[in-house]
């Protein structure tokens, strides 16, 4: 794929509709890449442009401050508000919940000031203004679906409806857990978890929350971040379920149904 870096477009002179913030887990995760690339083709069937900044990007800093190092946090942030500002970024959209809560909450206290929107949002906009239509016979239409909400996404941005809304457009069923929205359970990734063992216990939070999702019987599960697919992935494939039930981002499935 041909994707302009920010470097590239600013020596141009021109500059990007939005700026997609890859993040580390969509740059350097296998599964986590498709995710990428997914979002990046219906961005270009949409008409949008949009650059990355490639190897300027550096981690927003949000698993160092979740687990207490806050000096590497503000090196971090500080380093990547400086590249922000000045190619003088206005609008950034990320595929990642922890991304979008950190250059959405966290960087406006460190001189970072962005409109900062979840793929998920963009995504019920670019359907919703017909930039993107849904096929009429799309490989979706009929099955069942269940929606995982993320812990960043959902409690701390209070963003239910604009996945559920993507997923609706498609003539899907969508079937709830019994803890959904701002009752959702974490996957166990959250607040730097994902990059730590997790503390003794009697069952694993992933674990848990599979089997949740495998209860609905649906189909397919949807997440909207790339831990909560790692987790919820694992722990279905811990329940010898992964055979039939896939975790799949939204932007797979948007991908996947549009002309």
């Amino acid at each position: 794929m041909k994707v302009l870096t920010m470097a590239e477009m600013a020596a141009n002179g021109e500059q990007p509709e939005i700026l997609f913030w890859v993040g580390c887990a969509g740059s350097f995760d296998q599964r986590a890449q498709k995710i990428t690339k997914a979002f990046a083709t219906i961005l270009d069937k949409a008409g949008i442009r949009y650059a990355i900044l490639g190897k300027e990007e550096s981690c927003t800093g949000d698993p160092a401050r979740r687990a207490g190092n806050e000096f590497m946090f503000q090196m971090m942030a500080y380093q990547n508000i400086q590249i922000l500002n000045g190619y003088q970024i206005k609008k950034i959209v990320t595929t990642c919940p922890h991304c979008f809560n950190t250059l959405k909450n966290e960087y406006p206290a460190l001189g970072g000031n962005y409109d900062v929107i979840h793929h998920t949002q963009f995504l019920e906009e670019l359907i919703a203004s017909g930039k993107i239509k849904i096929l009429d016979s799309n490989e979706w239409k009929g099955k069942s679906i269940t929606y995982h909400d993320s812990c960043y996404l959902g409690r701390a941005n209070e963003i239910y409806e604009a996945p559920r809304k993507v997923l609706e457009s498609l003539d899907m069923e969508l079937r709830e857990m019994k803890r959904c929205k701002s009752k959702g359970l974490c996957c166990g990734a959250g607040g730097a978890q994902m990059f730590k063992e997790e503390e003794k216990g009697d069952k694993r939070i992933n674990t848990e929350r599979a089997d949740e999702a495998i209860e609905t019987k649906s189909d397919f599960v949807a997440s909207a971040c790339p831990f909560c697919n790692t987790m919820l992935t694992d722990g279905i494939k811990n329940r010898d379920e992964d055979m039939n039930t896939s975790v799949l981002d939204i932007a797979e499935i948007i991908e996947k149904a549009i002309q």
